[in-house]
This record gives structure tokens, sequence and C-alpha cells, in this order.
């Protein structure tokens, strides 16, 4: 696809992404959406809160996010990013699920305040499989990285 053809558009609020993926408090890990050139790449945004749940545990009197939830919150982004490229495919019709996570490394912690830019990129689609590479930083500091794939399959739980 030629860059005249890649569609950009601003950004997807919490309502967009809540019509393109199921994920819902306290498991929605992303915010917004932003620097979307559709089908290819985004950024997602998430604030990293004190109050977050998985703090109580994780751990007591020196709160760090999880690597498992990272590595989440750039599915839910690639996700988003996937729904909203698919000719044909009404937001809510569809979820996508994890089918492999490789090369995931994790540089340094994210800690209450932080704010994640959660930046995914398309390495190659084959039908409804998408293979992406995801980077997060906050500030400019590269915190985590992973190559992960994903299936877009129809969810018969949901309606659009």
């Amino acid at each position: 696809m030629s860059e005249e053809q890649k569609e950009t558009m601003t950004s997807i609020d919490i309502n967009g992404i809540m019509q393109r993926i199921p994920h819902r408090y306290p498991f929605l890990l992303i915010e917004k959406v932003v620097d979307i050139v559709k089908g290819e790449s985004c950024t997602g945004i998430k604030n990293v809160s004190v109050n977050e749940p998985f703090f109580q545990g994780h751990f007591p009197g020196h709160p760090i996010m999880p690597g498992v939830l990272i590595v989440e919150a750039m599915a839910q982004t690639a996700a988003t990013l996937v729904v909203d490229a698919i000719e044909g495919v009404n937001a809510g019709t569809h979820v996508v699920y994890f089918m492999s996570v490789e090369e995931a490394r994790f540089r340094k912690p994210v800690l209450p305040g932080d704010q994640l830019r959660i930046k995914v990129k398309k390495e190659r689609n084959r039908g409804a499989v998408w293979k992406f590479r995801g980077d997060v930083f906050v500030d400019d500091t590269l915190v985590a990285e992973a190559v992960f794939t994903a299936m877009l399959v129809p969810d018969e739980n949901r309606t659009a």
C-alpha cells in the first residue's frame, strides 16, 4: 500500500476503544489511541495510576506495573487498530485473540504516575492473523517491547 493510500485518523477516545474491543475496567488497559495509520500502526496511551487494582499486591510498598499487563496493553492497542482496519467488520462484532508472544523484553519498571506510549506496528497479516511489533515508552525511554501474533474472530457473545 502506498503512502497516499494509507488513511490517517487523529485518535480514538475511550468510548471508541470500548466499541471496538470487549475489555472493561479493571482490565481495559488503554485510554486513547493516537497517531493512527489505518491497518498499519498506532500509539495507545495508558496513564498509570497508583489506584490500579494490581498495585495492591505488585508489590506492597514498591508498586510496579506487571510486565504481563504491559504486553496486554500492547495487544489491546493492536486489537483496536485491527478491528478499525477491516472492511465489513463492525465495531463490537469481532474479538482479537492472542496467538503468541515472542521476544518480550522489559527494560525499566513502570511506576504510578508514568504515562505509557504504546507504539504498535503491523509486521504482516494474512487473512485474520496479524503479527505486530510493540514498543512501550515512558517519556523517551523504551521500557518494554515484544513481537506478538493475534487472530480476529467473530464474537458470538456480542452484538454491534
